[in-house]
């Protein structure tokens, strides 16, 4: 039963970021009876999951993707759905009574005194006496400085701006990256009617496939992440024999370097979800990485020039967070917090962050870990 959160008249913990770690953390904090205020800079819970691609559905399990205090309904199926994702997320705010302010953006935070002081839109000044940021892995959509890219005269987005294939169709599509997000575009525009679909490669992935005989992946990323990194590269490439075909021939060789390794550096494996099958069939080509733009052309790294109708480059995001915390200290030399979760960066008692990893044991799961812990903690320090 949910303790009644503390009438007192002292400062709340804010929030920042409504989506499921911000989310998940404030009812965490409602449980442990701490005053939690969730700040969106939107104008609804589950931004960012409400601008994916249609196609796209949880790469983890229904079972293993509940936040803490109300499971995903089973008629969600097993792979979750990302409107029903929107869908759950709304639900969640709704049924655990969070304080949700929409509208506002947070451009800083600074220490003051024993509290912390926030930034507001519209010159607001926030006091709160711990703060959680969870804005989130994928916050600013990031495109490399390709030389060329500012006079090329063709269509190019982001793969952030994509939804589905039928703006595509019949079109010839480069698709730039080959992480999660660009297999499965490559895939659906293949699906969808696309005349033509490449996809440049400039690190072959590791692919798995998102159940074995019934078995998910996700279980295998739970169970071996307290296993020696060799162990688990080693159980990784027997696996991949298995499960996955060789796809040499069609420019996707197995990788060299280890599946665990890889994830350790922040590379996480792609979850097939169409891609094999496609890349077999001839329906996407594998390419070369894009090196430039040239007029009209794009340029690969063999020095292959080829003019696709447009290009889009799943090429990943930037976590943003310098202007917010840059200040602080707190972020490691790829901008990323240098302490995460349960534990407060030296310097900056009471500032947490959440969600800025990509997990194999599942983001959902994690950030469900995440934010009970940091509720606990922060409750603590409360009493």
């Amino acid at each position: 039963m949910a303790h009644t959160p503390q009438d007192r008249p002292d400062h709340p913990v804010y929030v920042i970021g409504g989506g499921p770690g911000g989310l998940a953390v404030a009812a965490a904090l409602r449980e442990q009876g701490v005053r939690a205020v969730v700040l969106e800079k939107s104008d609804a819970v589950g931004a960012s999951w409400r601008a994916h691609y249609d196609r796209l559905r949880l790469h983890t399990t229904r079972r293993l993707s509940g936040l803490p205090g109300l499971p995903m309904p089973r008629s969600f199926g097993r792979w979750v759905a990302r409107a029903d994702v929107v869908r759950y997320l709304e639900k969640y705010a709704e049924v655990h009574e969070l304080e949700i302010v929409t509208g506002v953006e947070v451009s800083r935070v600074e220490r003051a005194g024993d509290d912390w002081t926030l930034h507001a839109t519209g010159g607001r000044r926030l006091t709160g006496r711990a703060v959680v940021v969870a804005t989130g892995h994928n916050h600013t959509p990031r495109l490399p400085e390709w030389p060329g890219l500012d006079t090329y005269d063709r269509e190019l987005v982001h793969a952030s701006a994509y939804r589905n294939p039928a703006p595509y169709a019949g079109r010839d599509v480069l698709v730039v990256g080959a992480g999660n997000t660009g297999a499965e575009i490559a895939a659906d525009l293949a699906e969808g009617g696309a005349a033509r679909v490449r996809l440049a490669v400039r690190t072959v992935p590791h692919i798995v496939r998102r159940s074995t005989a019934g078995w998910p992946a996700q279980r295998t990323g739970i169970l071996v992440r307290r296993l020696p990194v060799r162990l688990v590269d080693r159980m990784g490439a027997l696996m991949a024999r298995v499960a996955v075909p060789d796809l040499s021939e069609h420019g996707l060789p197995r990788p060299d370097t280890g599946l665990y390794s890889r994830v350790r550096e922040g590379a996480v494996p792609v979850q097939d979800v169409g891609l094999i099958d496609a890349v077999r069939a001839g329906t996407v080509e594998v390419v070369g990485a894009v090196e430039s733009f040239d007029g009209d052309k794009v340029v690969l790294a063999d020095g292959t020039r080829i003019t696709p109708e447009a290009v889009i480059a799943a090429t990943g995001y930037r976590r943003a967070l310098e202007p917010l915390v840059g200040h602080l200290g707190v972020l490691d030399e790829r901008g990323r917090p240098a302490t995460r979760g349960a534990r407060t960066p030296e310097g900056a008692p009471g500032l947490y962050f959440t969600g800025f990893t990509n997990p194999i044991s599942g983001m959902f799961r994690e950030l469900a870990l995440d934010a009970e812990r940091i509720a606990r903690r922060i409750a603590k320090a409360s009493r």
